[in-house]
């Protein structure tokens, strides 16, 4: 059950992270002329708090008591939202790696130790 309770850690971690990711999106959208370019900017902003909060809710009540189904949609969730921003914003260059590499490693580790105890809970 440790496992578990540490992956969730890391996934509420994770969610804080994106909400501030999400907030610094908007900031950006309303930093741009009104048009197209600032709707889509506004809609990812949206798009990643949605993702934040989701991350969040699953952790403190799913995935810290090890349930089966939290563990497979905050796999998919997380995964889903980071690996996006992996291909398209942090492998181009688009952001440095330092800060860029923390959402990815609270990811990885979220999901290491929420998969280890998954499988504890399962008995192997």
């Amino acid at each position: 059950m440790r496992f578990a309770k540490m992956g969730a850690v890391l996934h509420v971690l994770w969610g804080l992270v994106h909400i501030k990711a999400g907030l610094d999106g908007f900031a950006l959208g309303a930093s741009l002329t009104s048009g197209l370019v600032q709707g889509k900017i506004n809609q990812g902003a949206w798009d990643v708090l949605a993702f934040a909060l989701a991350a969040i809710a699953l952790a403190v009540t799913l995935n810290w008591k090890n349930d089966a189904v939290g563990y497979w949609a905050s796999l998919v969730l997380v995964s889903a939202a980071d690996l996006g921003f992996i291909i398209f914003v942090l492998l181009p260059g688009h952001i440095d790696l330092i800060p860029g590499v923390i959402g990815p490693a609270l990811w990885l580790g979220a999901a290491l130790f929420s998969s280890l105890g998954h499988w504890q809970r399962k008995g192997g």
